[in-house]
């Protein structure tokens, strides 16, 4: 049988994407691609490929139905992606076939990888990507692990010690500012479903419907919360003004999460910076975090 190979760019960046700690799950990467191929009757084929915190292995089930393996890194932002799969049960989002929650193991209907909406015209992916969060945006189970409203009130600690622990990276009014939203959005955050890693390369193509998101964040609350990357990637292309129109949504709220979410990832940038010289080819991505915010803090 075929064996997974661990990609090597992923074997090279998860240490220091994820911390040492994950090297002894790295290694027994194959192995556990092995086992799953056992329980659920898979025949592997191609190359795995990956992306930031995973691996995927292109597989065939035994009736010959395509899929791919999915093995992540367990940790707790996607520890519940089983969870939102299975409550969209393939409506507007990838269809799980088998998961294994502890282990970080999903069998999935396999997309087309190689078209994503990250090269569809900026405004129109927008749109698509809107609608799909609309779609996806139902009552949230109540078993769902994380909600808005913890997440709130646990930045409105860890963002000022942060802040401080790096020197005062940013100016202090952005960090007032995403503090003040905490506050006072946090509490009444509502009790939907929602992605908050919807960006372009995370909705494929797909023979059932057009487009299909994958590898959800799911957390309980607003909708605006999950327009973040729709922002922040693809950042130079057309305006942020320009794309929060074409989400639709409602532009105080979505404004407001936005900053919260581009002051905590610009602390973790600067957190980052601490360890490494070079960001590579997430410089881009660093680099339009100040713009962001000051465009989030305009009233």
């Amino acid at each position: 049988m075929t064996r997974l190979v661990i990609p090597p760019a992923f074997a090279a960046r998860a240490p220091r994407v994820l911390g040492p700690e994950c090297l002894p799950w790295l290694a027994s990467l194959p192995d556990l691609a092995d086992r799953f191929a056992r329980e659920w009757d898979l025949e592997f084929e191609g190359e795995a490929m990956h992306g930031f915190v995973g691996v995927v292995q292109p597989a065939r089930r035994a009736d010959g139905t395509p899929a791919v393996l999915k093995l992540g890194w367990p940790h707790e932002e996607s520890r519940d992606e089983p969870l939102a799969l299975s409550t969209w049960a393939g409506r507007g989002s990838v269809l799980l076939l088998e998961s294994a929650r502890e282990e970080g193991a999903q069998l999935l209907e396999r997309l087309d990888h190689t078209r994503t909406l990250q090269t569809a015209p900026v405004l129109e992916a927008v749109e698509i990507m809107s609608e799909l969060a609309r779609r996806l945006a139902v009552p949230a189970p109540p078993e769902l692990s994380r909600t808005l409203t913890g997440e709130a009130e646990r930045l409105l600690e860890e963002l000022p010690k942060s802040w401080h622990d790096l020197g005062g990276p940013f100016p202090r009014r952005e960090l007032d500012a995403a503090l003040a939203v905490c506050r006072d959005l946090g509490p009444t955050a509502g009790a939907l479903l929602v992605n908050e890693d919807l960006h372009y390369e995370n909705v494929l193509a797909a023979r059932r419907e057009p487009w299909l998101v994958i590898d959800p964040k799911p957390i309980a609350g607003d909708l605006e919360y999950g327009v973040f990357s729709l922002l922040w990637n693809r950042f130079g292309e057309s305006t942020v003004d320009a794309k929060l129109a074409a989400t639709g949504l409602e532009a105080d709220r979505a404004r407001a999460w936005t900053l919260v979410r581009a002051v905590q990832n610009r602390l973790w940038f600067e957190s980052d910076l601490h360890d490494v010289t070079d960001l590579g080819d997430e410089q881009p991505a660093y680099d339009a975090l100040p713009a962001l915010a000051a465009w989030a803090c305009k009233s």
